[in-house]
């Protein structure tokens, strides 16, 4: 049965000037959103975290950070998916063997065409070198990226070959449908949408809870949408957060959210990204700091 639950966000990556990762800023961002950013849990090196940019030796290095930091790593999910399944195995045995509670694992997402039996077939590559045995492992589902879909029969398949192992998904379709599905046929597996909105459905559709990009700066709304007293102020909370995500998402999502830490840090140095993703225009930038005054009543953590 997963541990990871609620509220999870995608975390960004702060990078230094050579646009390598800024260790002690990655630490401290994780610090912040586990505690005064409202968020139960933490995906790190994922699509916001700009993972597939970074070289192997890069990732590790930002896990270790991580690991070494004093961090409950119960809380931490962390990307080990890549195109070389030499690499994913490394990442997938480094998550299991420094203790982070998941690691989250793309499809293979360069060769297209790839159906149930492939999928299958690689999900056990993974499994089997690095050791079933005490490996939390999660299928990550963005096909609008990785041009793979882990479709519903592979997932079950594997759910059903490795039940202590496989434990859940984070699905970044969009397809409520989807995750429903899978949440309603495969009891005790972890579904995870990717936005919150999904949170005001989480109970009604068995979802473990939403793990989310722009939860770096939703975290705390999010978090009163999942566990406030009241329903009314759960209800103020989903929909703040809701909010917050729309505007954020009006622009390329991973300079966007960079960009509101940026407006709501004062710390210019969060707007970098690995090429080939490029920063917010100037115009871009004005209209998000103005939605996010109107929607965030304090501006600075």
């Amino acid at each position: 049965m997963s541990m990871l639950k609620g509220v999870i966000a995608a975390a960004a990556t702060p990078l230094r000037e050579d646009l390598s990762i800024d260790l002690d800023a990655l630490v401290a961002h994780c610090r912040h959103l586990l505690g005064e950013g409202g968020c139960d849990g933490i995906n790190l090196l994922g699509t916001t975290g700009e993972a597939t940019s970074f070289s192997l030796d890069q990732r590790l290095a930002a896990m270790r950070a991580v690991a070494s930091s004093g961090l409950s790593l119960s809380r931490f999910m962390v990307g080990t998916g890549a195109a070389a399944l030499d690499d994913a195995v490394a990442l997938t045995r480094a998550a299991k063997e420094l203790g982070f509670a998941g690691a989250l694992l793309l499809p293979p997402f360069y060769y297209k065409g790839i159906g149930a039996d492939d999928l299958v077939a690689y999900v056990s590559a993974v499994v089997d070198r690095v050791g079933a045995e005490g490996l939390p492992l999660y299928l990550y589902h963005f096909p609008a990226n990785s041009g793979v879909p882990y479709v519903p029969e592979a997932v079950r398949r594997l759910r059903e070959a490795y039940p202590r192992t496989v434990l859940g998904l984070k699905d970044s379709s969009g397809d409520l449908d989807y995750s429903a599905g899978l949440a309603r046929d495969l009891p005790g597996f972890a579904v995870f949408p990717s936005a919150e909105a999904a949170i005001g459905r989480a109970a009604e559709l068995g979802f473990a809870g939403c793990i989310s990009a722009t939860a770096n700066v939703t975290g705390p709304f999010a978090q009163a949408a999942l566990t406030a007293p009241t329903a009314e102020a759960r209800a103020a909370g989903l929909d703040r957060a809701v909010a917050i995500r729309a505007e954020i998402a009006k622009f390329p999502l991973v300079a966007s959210v960079k960009e509101a830490l940026v407006i709501l840090s004062g710390r210019p140095g969060w707007r970098r990204l690995v090429p080939p993703l490029s920063v917010l225009s100037s115009d871009q930038s004005r209209r998000l700091a103005e939605a996010l005054r109107q929607a965030i009543p304090a501006m600075a953590f």
